[in-house]
Order: structure tokens, then sequence, then C-alpha cells
């Protein structure tokens, strides 16, 4: 039975957060300390879950367990990564296991176990629709709180200052297969739902997996396990022009810090669409123990002569594709470096063609007179990660913000988990106006750019030296 929703408060809220992912969860964390703030957050979900779907056994994140929701902010929260495994009794496994890129089960057990601990989010609850009520001076948010079926239940409306967007990504599915993968009974998956169709996907005679990115190589690869040596029946093909290794080194990392991204959103707009276009390694790349570890199954496969029956092709895209009879998928090819055009024929295909940004404007089509907007028509966001507004609305304090909404302004590390809580903070602090969360002023050896004006130290004066004395 779902319970009614709280009582609404007499006053404004302060924070309404819509969207209960990791980037959300990082401010709600941050927020929870804040006894000021009157927060609350809203997600259509029934409880967290952390790309369900890809929490394949073994599988690594891609980023330090310091990059967790609070602690590149405030390690001393109650909500770090290290408390977690301490409430757990956990930390001397850990400590021995010496690990500094965790499970993603068990990152996704870290941020459940903060959201089932925080008040103030409200699962089950779909917000529908944000408007600006210039007669109080407040957001107007409607929400629909959902049953255990998730059917509409109750209808409620709440009041805030503020309203953060952390509404997240959504599969992206290429246009030549969205015909299959809407088709009842074709196993055409995505790969963010691979764990719920693995056992079908295994019993198919032949598997083609889509997708040169992390997921593409982890799907793989667990494809590739299970499947008996020299009968794998495997296709791996991708668009890009190799398997890339992901850009792990020190420096390179330095793209995935405050000065980068303050860097980037600074530059011209064409400039940032290039950009983002241009730095695909940096995040679109394969870990490389994933590719050593696939390198390492094949290899182990030809020991007793022989080569697996698995066909990588990078630089390969997909022009069409349709059914054969009812129980195989033509996939019609084309490699962009050859110019050749070539058919396969498959009996499941895992789409691991990534993932897009939710757009907001169904969400914002109230709003949509007051937002600014770029040449592309993307929402302007500005350096505090606010939507740019109407000056009329700006004026009386209030602000939509977002997270993981913004590569366009802020660059690749825009999604990055090692991003969120300085982002959190960075929100919270210009929301309070006061420096809540102390956040360092420089965070990269790199220096990005040229200064306005160069800095040329002054001369430095011969230092005097004064003449020892004997007896002083």
């Amino acid at each position: 039975m779902t319970t009614p929703p709280p009582a609404e408060p007499a006053t404004p809220r302060d924070l309404v957060g819509i969207g209960i992912g990791p980037c959300n969860l990082s401010l709600a964390a941050l927020a929870h300390p804040l006894a000021e703030l009157d927060a609350v957050f809203y997600d259509r979900r029934p409880a967290f879950h952390w790309h369900p779907g890809l929490l394949i056994d073994g599988a690594r994140v891609q980023v330090p367990f310091l990059a967790d929701l609070v602690t590149l902010a405030d390690p001393t929260s109650d909500w770090t990564f290290l408390n977690h495994l301490k409430t757990r009794d956990r930390l001397y496994p850990f400590y021995f296991a010496e690990r500094f890129h965790i499970h993603r089960a068990e990152y996704d057990a870290y941020c459940r176990w903060v959201a089932e601990s925080l008040p103030g989010l409200r699962f089950r609850h779909r917000v529908d629709a944000v408007r600006w009520n210039p007669e109080h001076a407040v957001f107007e948010v409607d929400f629909t709180q959902l049953d255990t079926d998730g059917e509409p239940h109750v209808l409620g409306r709440t009041h805030t200052r503020n309203v953060v967007l952390g509404i997240g990504t959504e599969p992206h599915v290429p246009a030549p297969l969205r015909p299959l993968a809407n088709a009842p009974g074709v196993p055409v998956v995505h790969a963010s739902d691979y764990l719920d169709h693995r056992a079908t996907l295994l019993a198919a005679d032949h598997i083609t997996v889509v997708g040169s990115g992390q997921s593409g190589a982890e799907v793989f690869l667990d494809l590739l396990r299970a499947r008996p040596a020299g009968r794998e029946r495997l296709h791996w093909i991708g668009r890009t022009e190799a398997f890339a290794p992901m850009e792990y080194s020190k420096l390179g990392l330095e793209h995935f810090t405050p000065d980068y991204t303050r860097y980037f959103h600074a530059l011209p707009e064409p400039v940032r669409d290039r950009l983002n276009t241009a730095q695909w390694q940096l995040h679109k790349g394969i870990d490389a123990a994933t590719l050593a570890a696939i390198h390492d199954e094949l290899y182990r496969r030809t020991l007793h002569g022989g080569w697996p029956d698995a066909v990588l092709t990078p630089g390969v895209r997909v022009r069409t594709a349709g059914r054969i009879a009812t129980s195989k998928i033509e996939l019609h090819l084309e490699h962009l470096q050859q110019n050749t055009r070539t058919r396969l024929t498959t009996d499941a295909v895992v789409l691991a063609t990534g993932h897009r940004e939710r757009p907001l404007d169904r969400l914002l089509a109230g709003l949509a007179p007051h937002l600014r907007r770029d040449n592309a028509q993307r929402p302007r966001v500005d350096d505090h990660f606010r939507l740019v507004l109407d000056p009329a609305i700006t004026a009386t304090g209030s602000n939509i913000y977002v997270q993981n909404a913004e590569r366009h302004t802020h660059g690749v590390g825009a999604p990055d988990l090692g991003l969120a809580a300085w982002r959190s903070a960075t929100i919270l602090n210009t929301l309070t106006g006061k420096d809540t969360y102390r956040l360092p002023h420089r965070t990269a050896f790199t220096t990005f750019g040229l200064e306005p004006r160069p800095r040329i130290p002054p001369a430095r004066k011969p230092q005097t030296l004064t003449p020892l004395v004997e007896g002083r």
C-alpha cells in the first residue's frame, strides 16, 4: 500500500532536486548536515540502483574509490565510502585487498546505503512540471506519487526557491536499430539491460556486440568467458578506428579537475563543441586492464591450436538492420576506411552504444520563455552550474541548477564521478551564499591556456646579509 505524501511545508523549500542518481545523491549527502537548508529530492524509481544491467561480475568503477559521493569535498562526512565499509566491519578486508578501483556492484551497494539512510529522498515520485510563479517569486513543482505498480496514486505540488536537475542519461539506440530494439521477441537489447537478458543471449547460436567503448568490452569479455572454446560464435564491431585504450595518464586525467572545467567553460562555444568531439578517448575509450583481459582470454584459447571463433572489427557502422524469417537478424555493415559494405547474419545483438543526456525541454516546458539558449538552442549554463534564466527570476535569488547535463558548457568532466562532490559543493556554496565547503583554488599541475595578461615577476632585490658579530 502506498502511503500518502508528507504534508508540504507552509513556506517555500530552499531546494528541490529532481532525480536521485549519483549526482543528486552526492548533493543530498552534502546538504544533510546543513540544518538550515530545507531540501527534498524526487525520483520516479522505487529505489536507488546504479546501472543494474551492467553490474557484471568483476567489472570495476573507472575512478578511484575516493571519487565517492562526498570525500573530495568533505572527507570528514558521515557518507564516505570508507565510513560505509566501517559500518559493515569491512575496513580491514578492504585494507588488505589493496583496491584503488572498486567493483561496480560495491559502488552500487555504497550508494544504496547512503540513499536508504538519508531523509528527504522521495522515491516513487514522478516530477511532471516546473513553473515560475512570479506573484510569489518561487518555482512550482508538480509531482505524482506512484503506487507499488508504478501507476499514478496521488498528485502533489511543492514550492521552492531553487531547483536542481539531476535526471541523468538514457540509453542511446542508433536509428537503424530502433525498429528491432522495439520489436517484441527480438533479442536486440541495450547493454544497460544486459544482465536481465544474459541467459537468453547465451542461449543464442551467434551473438553480435555493437559498440567499442567500455561497456561493449565488458559485455564481450563476459560472453567470451561463458562460451565454449572453439565455439564462441561472437562478433564485436564498433565505429571507432580501433579498440582504443582510454587516456589514463596522470596528466591526461587532469582534464577531470575543477581547473580544466573552469578553463573549458570560459572558451568560446565553437571551440567547446570541437573539443567535446575530439576528446572522445578521455571518456569513451576502454580501460587497459579490460583490453588486456580480453586478449588474455583469446590467447588462452589458442594454447591447443586453432583460433577462437570470435571476430573483432573496429571502424564499422551499422547502416540498416532487419529480420530474416522470425529468428535471425541481418545487419548491413559499412567499413568506414575501406568504404566497403557487407551483411552479417546473427541471432542476437547487444547494443553497447552508450547513453545520452536526457533532454530538459519536456520537464521545463513551462519555463521555456525564461530560458536563455546558445547558438545550437541548448540551455546556457553559467560557471556555478545554473541555467541562465530571465533576470527577473534570478534577481529574486532563485535558480535552477543542473548536474550531468552541462557537457556542452563544462566539458568531458560533466558525467565523471570524480567531479560530483566538487560540483555539489559548488552548488551548495552558491545557494547558501557562503563557503559552506572549502574548495581548493588549484587542482592540477597543468596550466590550461595562457593568462589574459602575462605575469612578469618583479625584480628581486639583492639579499642583504647581516654580518656576523662575535658575541651577538
